[in-house]
């Protein structure tokens, strides 16, 4: 008997002891937690590497060690004068002040072969992806001309079920030395442009691409309806008529265009039409209209949960 009272007393001491420490140890985890810094490193969890997708980005690439080192000094060049430039623009401290109506204020003009340095011209068979031909040239008469031949055939891969595109795409809108900047258009609420077309149908292209890869194709699209023929047609199209699309496909939610981080501007054609095309550009630019009040044109309506629409 007075054994197992001994056993019993034994027992209880060493379970009171463990939970004691059990309790300490608690308190402290607990302590730790509120405490302790964590470093662990960052979670990737998007893939898209490339903001082109692979597509043209109107860089300069070399091989070779040597032609590195030699781009890499030309460009510094560049940029360095890129960078006086700033500099004097923000010692001269001139902001436009007063945005007056009815007067354009052109971004992108084609009357030398300077201008067209700021562009890049794509099209489908550039990437394997179809059969169709583009250039981007000074016209005889002193303009750009984007002309080119369209072909929708799609290659018999077994991958591809669309093709036929062309399209041109401002290069990347940049301060010195490769810093990512934005174009700023919220004291203007027209696109102004001066072409003659065709009479095809072009698709006028606003890029906003955002930090993170999910916004890196988000665009503002609206129809340029050509007239065709020897004359010039002068189009204003309200920025508030731009839908938004994403890799081709117009988004459910619309919302106003961000007029304060435009990163490139494009023109594609995409009608289906097979054949030549060609679309004369005089400039590109924007105006101001103190009577537009409207900051986008299509309903602003909630998509319930779990709803998809089939196609």
């Amino acid at each position: 008997m007075m054994q197992c009272a001994k056993r019993f007393a034994v027992a209880f001491v060493h379970r009171n002891r463990w939970e004691n420490i059990c309790a300490e140890s608690a308190k402290t985890c607990r302590w730790s937690a509120a405490r302790v810094i964590h470093t662990s490193s960052a979670t990737l969890e998007f893939h898209e590497y490339d903001k082109r997708s692979g597509y043209d980005t109107g860089l300069d690439y070399a091989e070779t060690r040597t032609e590195r080192i030699r781009l890499a000094l030309k460009q510094l060049k560049k940029e360095i004068v890129l960078w006086k430039n700033e500099m004097k623009e923000m010692l001269e401290a001139d902001p436009i002040l007063d945005y007056r109506a009815g007067e354009v204020d052109i971004f992108w003009r084609f009357h030398d072969h300077s201008s067209l340095d700021k562009w890049i011209v794509n099209c489908d068979s550039d990437h394997a992806l179809g059969f169709s031909k583009c250039d981007l040239k000074i016209s005889s008469q002193g303009y750009g001309l984007f002309s080119g031949n369209l072909c929708s055939q799609v290659p018999k891969d077994g991958k591809i079920q669309n093709s036929g595109y062309c399209n041109i795409l401002t290069k990347r809108v940049a301060k010195s030395f490769m810093r990512d900047s934005y174009l700023d258009w919220t004291a203007y609420t027209h696109l102004n442009l001066r072409v003659r077309g065709d009479g095809r149908s072009y698709l006028l292209n606003i890029h906003v691409s955002g930090q993170f890869d999910i916004t890196w194709n988000d665009v503002f699209t609206f129809i340029l309806y050509t007239r065709g023929g020897p004359y010039w047609q002068s189009v204003r199209i309200p920025f508030s008529k731009f839908f938004f699309a994403s890799k081709g496909r117009i988004q459910d939610r619309q919302s106003p265009l961000p007029l304060h981080k435009i990163s490139h501007f494009g023109i594609t054609v995409s009608d289906k039409a097979d054949g030549p095309f060609q679309l004369e550009i005089d400039y590109i630019g924007a105006d101001f209209d103190p009577n537009h009040h409207e900051e986008t044109a299509y309903e602003m309506y909630e998509v319930k949960q779990n709803y998809i629409i089939g196609t």
